[in-house]
């Protein structure tokens, strides 16, 4: 059997590792294969505007594309197109996948008044990005019904610091208008993923990749300043000096005011038996902050 992943970043990396790690045998797709491990047989391919070679005995996909940049354009070539390319492509290996996984975002959610988000909330994503991830989801479902979507969550962990060195380096304040933010640890995402591939029970077709503790901003960014042995950060004095601030504004509020305001449910994800290594961000970034960003299959 082959896993097959589709776009061999961070994330999609440490899927395949753990996959190879089960003994399955792991094929990876990335614009420059060559850095990909051993573990991974990789394939040099831009899925936006390139077709894989799918292998034939192919019965799990994970695609977990990622745009070299934040602009439309570059979703859409990543996320719409690539999609097309890879699916066309299994068509015509007349390769049909016992599973198929989509890795996409909860900023489909356009969610700004604290409420609780779970997988019954309709999407209503803002113009723009959010709406091509979307627009990829549909895609998918259209052309494979049974495919599973994994809306994840802010993916912090190992080469993900930017938030602690924000605190680090003093440059971190907080807000009197902090709003709640939703994340996961880049290992708990991969180990989801494969439990939800792998698992004898069939998936449903959607679920929120998030941890067990949604957080105002401000809570986290004292949380790291006390591991750090600092002072908390400093408050931002004024909304007037908010907005004056916001081209240099800390991670965590960047992070905010993208995501809206809202709480997301994992209970459809822990339903399904799977136990975070992180539950919290507390348990997360004390390892990071610890050094213990390794791979755990």
């Amino acid at each position: 059997m082959t896993v097959l992943i589709a776009g061999c970043g961070d994330l999609g990396t440490e899927v395949g590792l753990r996959f190879a790690a089960l003994g399955h045998h792991v094929v990876g797709l990335r614009r420059n294969a060559a850095v990909l491990p051993a573990e991974i047989e990789g394939q040099s391919v831009d899925l936006s505007a390139q077709k894989p070679a799918v292998p034939v005995d192919t019965e799990i996909v994970v695609v977990a594309i990622a745009p070299g940049n934040p602009d439309p354009a570059a979703y859409r070539a990543a996320y719409v197109d690539g999609l097309r390319n890879l699916l066309d492509a299994l068509d015509e290996a007349r390769v049909t996948p016992r599973r198929v996984l989509l890795v996409s975002s909860t900023a489909v959610y356009d969610v700004s008044d604290a409420s609780w988000v779970d997988e019954q909330t309709t999407a209503n994503p803002k113009p723009g990005t959010d709406a091509i991830l979307l627009e990829a989801e549909q895609l998918l479902h259209a052309r494979l019904p049974q495919a599973v979507i994994f809306r994840l969550s802010g993916i912090y962990g190992p080469g993900r610091e930017r938030l602690i060195a924000q605190v680090r380096g003093g440059r971190a304040t907080l807000s009197a208008s902090a709003r709640h933010t939703n994340r996961i640890h880049r290992d708990d995402a991969a180990a989801a993923i494969v439990h939800l591939m792998l698992r004898a029970e069939e998936p449903a077709p959607l679920y929120l990749g998030v941890d067990s503790a949604p957080v105002r901003s401000n809570e986290v960014l004292v949380f790291l300043a006390g591991e750090l042995g600092l002072p908390a950060p400093a408050a931002e004095a004024t909304p007037a000096e908010e907005a004056a601030a916001a081209a240099g504004a800390s991670a965590a509020t960047r992070e905010s005011r993208r995501g809206g305001d809202k709480r997301l449910r994992n209970r459809l994800l822990l339903d399904t038996g799977f136990t975070f290594r992180y539950p919290t961000y507390r348990e997360g970034y004390r390892a990071v902050l610890a050094g213990n960003g390794i791979r755990h299959p």
